[in-house]
């Protein structure tokens, strides 16, 4: 049981540097933030959750089904992620490359104190053993001074784990694989990383959060893990039976001068390439709902649609469907994973083609991040435009990538992994 608490408040960026501060002090934490961007189907403004009463860390082997039973048995506020290589537990894959960051393949956490935030109040739901904490903890958040530091300790330098010339080679080979018709399209990524780096996690997070301003924002420390995510992207949500997914594809450069920033984007929204793109893996999404929808309501609710954000134009679609109540929570997820924005078409033999091509494993980038509600509910985000750091090995990882595709050109795809890159490399150095 929760004892639960509202109070009249309105987040501002004082404030979230506040929480965050007082939130740190925990081992785990996680803080998903909308910047009160005007998305569809969002819930609220933000949400924070600290201090683990139960929790589940595992490998891919299972994941899917541990984590079933896991949210079953508790029916309660859940938070965390799942790696991109939980797809080795849907499909008879692999994930052998190179691995810096180690970790989990998957990692949930039942939070003793939830703080629902809304435009006008938050909601403070506390398990009982620790209900007669609500007001000092809420007064204490109010009472706490950010302490300011820079974002790093030491200059940080960051490094390609491929070279531009063995990128143009692995994508020449991806566009091989399309002029045979093994696939369609593939998303290919990339690593940029440093090492023997130690950053200060908190005021990284707020830097990217405050050059973007996505309406998926993520802070989430795992003991020595952190996901700093600037995401744009959402992959799943569900609220009762409705379940909307809005992959991304299609990407163009925001501008200074107002005008030439319109036709930026107006010309994205015309570009063939790219709406070739965003429809493929719209219909891959509308196969994958399929599995478990009811027959007849997957719809397309937006097509191509362009949204703005700080750093970039981006082409939206969502797509929805009514579940079939056979589905748990986290069966409805395992259909559908992992996303087709991050995957290609034919889905598992993109995935194959990704493993053999690409240097790094991806793990927690291009999976995803949210939370479960106790009635079932869920919403996750895409883990792109995210900084990954593990304090004890000191490692730091950010990964990029795009959709191949037959129009791809080499030197245009490697441009928009620069692009998509740079807000993650001018906050680490």
């Amino acid at each position: 049981m929760r004892t639960l608490k509202k109070i009249p408040f309105k987040l501002n960026n004082s404030l979230r540097e506040k929480i965050l501060s007082w939130a740190n002090q925990f081992e785990e934490v996680a803080w998903l933030d909308s910047n009160a961007y005007q998305q569809t189907h969002g819930s609220y403004q933000a949400i924070l959750a600290v201090d683990a009463f139960t929790a589940i860390k595992t490998d891919y082997h299972n994941g899917f089904e541990k984590l079933d039973e896991y949210q079953q048995l508790t029916k309660d506020w859940l938070f965390g992620y799942v790696s991109y290589d939980l797809k080795n537990d849907v499909e008879r894959l692999t994930s052998t490359n190179f691995d810096g960051l180690s970790f989990p393949d998957l990692y949930f956490f039942q939070p003793k104190k939830v703080f629902l935030f809304s435009e006008t109040e938050v909601e403070l739901h506390y398990l009982a053993m620790v209900d007669d904490e609500l007001e000092s903890d809420w007064q204490a958040i109010l009472n706490t001074e950010p302490v300011a530091t820079s974002t790093s300790f030491e200059e940080i330098k960051i490094k390609l784990r491929t070279s531009k010339d063995s990128y143009a080679e692995k994508i020449s080979c991806m566009l091989q694989h399309i002029e045979r018709g093994d696939i369609y399209e593939a998303n290919f990524c990339q690593e940029f990383y440093a090492e023997n780096t130690k950053i200060n996690p908190e005021q990284v997070f707020l830097s990217l959060n405050t050059i973007s301003k996505p309406p998926f924002a993520t802070y989430l420390k795992l003991d020595t893990h952190y996901v700093l995510s600037a995401s744009p992207e959402r992959y799943l949500k569900k609220e009762g039976s409705t379940i909307v997914s809005q992959p991304i594809k299609g990407t163009a450069r925001r501008l200074q001068n107002a005008i030439e920033d319109k036709e930026m984007a107006l010309a994205l929204a015309k570009d063939p390439k790219e709406r070739s793109e965003n429809i493929m893996i719209t219909d891959l999404v509308r196969n994958d709902l399929s599995r478990i929808a009811k027959k007849g309501t997957v719809t397309v609710e937006e097509l191509c649609a362009i949204y703005t954000f700080e750093q970039v134009h981006q082409m939206i679609s969502t797509i929805s469907c009514e579940a079939e109540s056979e589905f748990s929570p986290v069966q409805i997820i395992k259909n559908t994973y992992p996303m087709g924005s991050m995957t290609g078409a034919p889905k598992v033999s993109a995935m194959k083609i990704i493993e053999q091509l690409e240097d790094t494993k991806r793990g927690v980038y291009s999976g995803a991040v949210g939370y479960f509600t106790p009635k079932g509910d869920f919403d996750f985000n895409v883990i792109i435009r995210s900084i990954l750091y593990n304090d004890a090995k000191e490692y730091v990882s950010f990964s990029v990538g795009g959709a191949i595709t037959a129009k791809s050109t080499i030197e245009a795809e490697y441009e928009e992994c620069l692009l998509k890159a740079k807000a993650m490399r001018s906050v680490l150095e």
